[in-house]
């Protein structure tokens, strides 16, 4: 198994290559993984730079000392791809959020589009929001990520649109779509937006704005998959195409 995965805000060295991880990364990896000296870890700041180290103490409860072996950057990868989320109900925006980290998908925008039941706003869409940006991070660690995908502000339908028209690939998951998307033609770099609809479906205005916008509705296979489920097929589908899980 691959060394757990911590989060930091810089990776800095200090005297002798050392670096102190405390806060409450320090409590989980000293109090509940329970790390001791010899065994390896990875810092990242979630952004794509990232360590490996190696424990050298333990010390009290939220303390771990390491050395930092090797320090790399990831390379922002190619063709990047953002999926466009309608708004679930409950907590199953957490789970699409969660399971689309896990894949790989590079960025997630929140979409209030005009069939979600769920709706943000106030405080409760800033607590919503929250919730998404804290699971995209912990499936990032958890799937040993050292780039964690963007959680953007929540989305209006026309923004949405700005998006897709400057996409180099758009398109719109939807049963109206003739072509499969496993057959669509991808471009080898630049930027694959893919939206995924609300349990109610896209509607017909919102369809005719996103292909005013150059993005085209494709199917993704002959089952009829939950919004929380969508974008994750769909995105394993993309990142094998693309050739990102080679």
């Amino acid at each position: 198994m691959t060394a757990p995965v911590f989060v930091v805000e810089h990776i800095d060295a200090g005297s002798g290559g050392q670096y102190a991880l405390e806060g409450p990364e320090g409590r989980h990896a000293v109090s509940v993984k329970r790390l001791r000296p010899g065994e390896d870890i990875v810092l990242t700041d979630g952004a794509g730079h990232w360590a490996e180290c190696v424990v050298l103490a333990a010390e009290g409860k939220d303390r771990l000392v390491v050395r930092l072996d090797t320090v790399s950057e990831e390379p922002e990868p190619t063709p990047r791809i953002t999926v466009v989320q309608a708004l679930p109900k409950g907590d199953r925006g957490e789970v699409a959020v969660e399971t689309m980290t896990e894949v790989g998908v590079d960025a997630i925008v929140p979409w209030t589009a005009s069939r979600c039941i769920t709706q943000w706003k106030g405080e409760r869409g800033l607590k919503a929001l929250g919730k998404w940006r804290a699971t995209a991070r912990e499936a990032g660690k958890q799937s040993r990520r050292v780039r964690f995908p963007e959680v953007a502000d929540a989305a209006t339908s026309k923004q949405v649109a700005a998006l897709l028209a400057k996409a180099d690939f758009a398109a719109v998951l939807h049963e109206s779509g003739t072509e499969p998307l496993a057959t669509a033609e991808l471009p080898a770099d630049g930027e694959i937006v893919l939206v995924v609809g609300p349990e109610g479906g896209v509607s017909p205005e919102e369809l005719a704005l996103f292909a005013e916008a150059g993005a085209r509705p494709y199917v993704l296979g002959p089952t009829v998959l939950r919004t929380s489920t969508a974008g994750t097929a769909a995105a394993a589908l993309l990142l094998g195409r693309t050739g990102r899980w080679s």
